[in-house]
């Protein structure tokens, strides 16, 4: 068993379980690669896929051996970047959901990089499940989401707690702050975030929790566009406290609580139990940690 046959079989469930495409971006011969499986496979006494006529469908087996797979490589990628690229060593590779993303995470690269101008942060910002999954490939070392991860190899850290409001147009039926029953917040039209935010799981769950499944009007990633939308008076989102404070300091807005519903979250830092964090990264989670110590929490002008 090498690493070259875990590639083989990586690129293989990468190019759909089609050896003839996976032996095209391999620059290999289409036998070779059939015949680096049925090594494998003949290694661990295991089927890694069903042969269903012409086509592959990988097993139970096939998909536990592609979880170490990936990470094996991953880890191999890791060393020979930072062995064949020493100058190198400062990149940090991180992921940020959506909210976290565009509010707090270019306070948190801009006071990386004035206290180590040496480093180098990328940064992608996307919901919080596809994260996870690139946590899960190797293709990040760590992220900043708005919730727990599921996976249970990866870490999740809590370092800041949050709320999301209930946010309603000025002018209708409810004051600024007011207490109101579910059955009243039932009643009204939600403008939600899309399925997969961290802002979605949370607002579901506490609704599945209290028994009930709510059906949005609107589903949206920007959060300017569920704002807009209350102040059209089109119903009402249940968005990030900080994420709407301009908008409600100017009474475009209000927010209303709700009679045993509670919408308190934390925000965690996640990374892979397995990786290798350098010491960049370990002082870029340092610095999230103790950014609220440090320095003033930004404020979201988007409206």
């Amino acid at each position: 068993m090498t690493l070259r046959h875990m590639n083989i079989f990586c690129t293989i469930c990468e190019n759909g379980c089609n050896t003839t495409r996976a032996a095209e971006v391999l620059h290999m011969t289409q036998p070779a690669v059939s015949l680096a499986i049925k090594e494998v496979e003949q290694y661990y006494g295991i089927k890694l896929f069903d042969r269903l006529g012409r086509r592959l469908q990988i097993t139970e087996a096939g998909q536990h051996f592609l979880q170490y797979a990936i990470h094996i490589c991953a880890l191999f990628r890791d060393m020979e970047m930072g062995l064949r690229n020493w100058d190198y060593q400062g990149l940090i590779r991180v992921g940020a959901s959506i909210t976290i993303g565009s509010q707090f995470m270019p306070g948190y690269v801009k006071a990386f990089t004035q206290r180590y101008p040496e480093a180098e942060v990328r940064v992608v910002v996307e919901q919080s499940d596809r994260l996870e999954r690139k946590l899960l490939a190797g293709e990040l070392d760590l992220a900043l989401i708005e919730g727990i991860a599921h996976s249970p190899v990866l870490i999740s850290e809590a370092y800041m707690e949050d709320h999301l409001s209930i946010v309603c147009p000025s002018g209708g039926r409810w004051k600024q702050g007011q207490r109101v029953s579910v059955e009243e917040l039932l009643q009204q039209k939600f403008l939600l975030r899309e399925p997969g935010s961290g802002t979605r799981e949370v607002f579901d769950r506490v609704m599945a929790n209290a028994g009930y499944s709510i059906t949005p009007a609107w589903e949206a990633m920007s959060t300017t566009a569920l704002t807009n939308a209350v102040i059209n008076g089109l119903g009402i989102a249940v968005l990030p406290h900080r994420m709407i404070i301009a908008p409600l300091e100017r009474g475009s807005v209000i927010t209303v609580t709700v009679d045993g519903l509670d919408f308190d979250r934390s925000f965690y830092i996640v990374y892979h139990k397995d990786k290798y964090l350098t010491t960049s990264a370990r002082k870029f989670i340092e610095l999230c940690r103790d950014y609220e110590m440090d320095y003033p929490l930004p404020r979201y002008h988007s409206l």
